[in-house]
């Protein structure tokens, strides 16, 4: 008599578990996502979504609250939605089953800056937060395995970290200290603008190996998001806080060397309106793109002239990420854009993106 496919199904599964080969689940099981995405429903729900290459939405997983940015796990499927700062929440999802997996809490006196990465291996989790009281940065360290127990924090070498990336093929990690102390109190008041002091600041075993400051003159220019290259290489991108124009806006650093700017001419600085949201390198390397929903803007930046080569206009964008050939974006109204040179693909959703567009 035949087996039902269910009972036979639970057989194989027994067998495998009894002979310790059960398979992990990994992103393939929730549809094989290129980017995630925080978005907003007309309603004033939020959600996490999973975005296909082919800028279909795979997923959409409900939010408690306001997404910013989250983190992709190296091999599950699991995400870490990330509250808007000064959030204190960030929420662990499987993105498998859309199921809530563990809930992550500020410490007292601390909040979220909206951003995290894990390990090479996924054995830890690290989030960019803000000690208010004392003004100062903090890393927190969660442990995966444990259920996302927090187990320590460390400086961050600076105020207001805000993005933080891991560099290819390593643990080193990199952090955006925008320069910026806010308090809870008083909302997102910019609290020292005169004395900001952004860096770069790099991390081996918890401990800070390198430092990169601008030059002090650029010193109100906050460094706010980070997209690594293939090689390691650095690149940001900056949200000015002075009253003059300011003359750049996207740098780049290689470890051992200082903080190169890269050149545009001034109206085109200009029309960035000082604000750049997003940033992403190209699968080559050979290209960066930064976005800034203010002005409307997409730029597109050679990486051997380290100038400036295309500029696209498109509202309210701000999520960009890479994409094979070039860069896909998202917009605050909905659009989905993957710009390769002259040839696009286009979607729209009903939602409106928020501030990032993760790779996978």
């Amino acid at each position: 008599m035949p087996t039902a496919p269910h009972s036979g199904r639970r057989r194989f599964l027994g067998g495998l578990m009894a002979a310790g080969v059960l398979p992990c689940p990994s992103w393939a099981d929730a549809g094989s996502p290129a980017y995630l995405a925080a978005g907003a429903r007309a309603d004033g729900s939020y959600l996490l979504c999973g975005i296909a290459a082919d800028l279909s939405v795979l997923f959409e997983i409900p939010l408690p609250a306001r997404g910013h940015a989250a983190a992709a796990h190296p091999s599950r499927p699991q995400a870490v939605a990330f509250a808007r700062r000064p959030g204190t929440f960030a929420v662990v999802i499987d993105c498998a089953t859309g199921r809530q997996q563990a809930r992550l809490t500020s410490p007292e006196g601390r909040h979220f800056y909206g951003h995290g990465a894990f390990s090479k291996g996924g054995d830890w989790l690290f989030t960019t937060e803000n000690d208010f009281e004392a003004g100062e940065g903090r890393i927190g360290i969660w442990d995966v395995a444990a259920g996302y127990k927090r187990l320590d924090e460390i400086s961050s070498g600076g105020i207001g970290p805000h993005d933080i990336k891991r560099l290819p093929g390593s643990d080193v990690l990199v952090v955006a200290n925008g320069g910026i102390d806010t308090h809870p109190d008083t909302g997102r008041t910019k609290l020292n603008i005169p004395t900001m002091a952004p860096n770069l600041s790099y991390f081996d075993h918890g401990k800070i190996v390198e430092q990169a400051a601008l030059p002090h003159a650029m010193h109100k220019n906050s460094i706010r998001h980070l997209a690594v290259g293939p090689a390691g290489d650095v690149t940001f991108g900056m949200q000015w806080q002075g009253e003059e124009p300011v003359a750049a806006l996207v740098g780049r650093h290689r470890r051992g060397g200082q903080i190169a700017l890269f050149d545009a001419p001034p109206e085109a600085v200009r029309e960035m309106q000082g604000y750049v949201g997003s940033i992403a390198c190209s699968p080559d390397g050979a290209r960066v793109a930064v976005t800034s929903p203010r002005g409307n803007r997409v730029q597109f930046y050679d990486t051997s002239t380290m100038a400036l080569s295309q500029v696209i206009s498109l509202s309210d964008v701000c999520g960009v990420a890479p994409a094979a050939g070039g860069f896909t974006v998202t917009t605050g109204t909905g659009e989905l854009r993957c710009l390769r040179g002259s040839a696009e693909a286009r979607a729209t959703a009903a939602l409106m993106w928020d501030n990032h567009l993760i790779e996978v």
